[in-house]
């Protein structure tokens, strides 16, 4: 796993501004949180053509 090192909120923010406004863009794969573990196993195994991304609605207690 690894973290972004970009710096804080207003850096983050002016990254997101420039990326939308030069229709920058990455491939992502939405994973739900009860699969993160298959999303390790495959990140472990080199088995990953995307970003993954966390859906965060899935965290949702029904």
């Amino acid at each position: 796993m690894a973290g972004s090192l970009i710096g804080e909120l207003p850096e983050t923010q002016e990254m997101l501004d420039f990326y939308g406004t030069h229709n920058i863009t990455c491939d992502i794969e939405m994973v739900d949180m009860k699969d993160i573990n298959k999303a390790y196993d495959r990140t472990v195994k080199g088995d990953v053509k995307y970003r993954f991304v966390i859906d965060m609605a899935s965290l949702r207690m029904t």
